[in-house]
């Protein structure tokens, strides 16, 4: 697990300006990550693979994990033009990074406690 796959001073900034919303804003991102996740994995339409990419793509941005964005983004891009066994590997791709941030979402979440 490396921070450089999230930008620490995103999360500074969130934990600024959401305050005693962090700790929620924190488990929201990380529920909405799994069921995005989850529809990856089941949906073989270009449309929604896409969409669901796309919503993915903002959150990991504005929660400052930028290599989750990219991956998100290359999907939403080629969701459509993509063979299946691609989108099968970017989709395995997307999801390895998530576990591979999610420990520091989690770290994030302990230190700060709900009120």
């Amino acid at each position: 697990m490396t921070d450089a796959r999230v930008d620490r001073d995103v999360l500074s900034a969130l934990q600024e300006v959401m305050e005693d919303g962090y700790p929620e804003l924190l488990d929201t991102f990380l529920a909405d990550s799994e069921a995005r996740l989850r529809e990856l994995q089941k949906t073989a339409d270009a449309d929604a693979l896409s969409s669901v990419a796309h919503s993915f793509k903002g959150s990991s941005s504005n929660m400052g994990a930028t290599r989750l964005a990219e991956l998100c983004q290359e999907l939403e891009q080629h969701a459509r033009d993509k063979s299946p066994s691609e989108i099968i590997k970017l989709v395995a791709d997307i999801h390895d990074e998530f576990a591979d941030v999610r420990p520091v979402y989690e770290a994030e979440r302990q230190r700060s406690p709900a009120h």
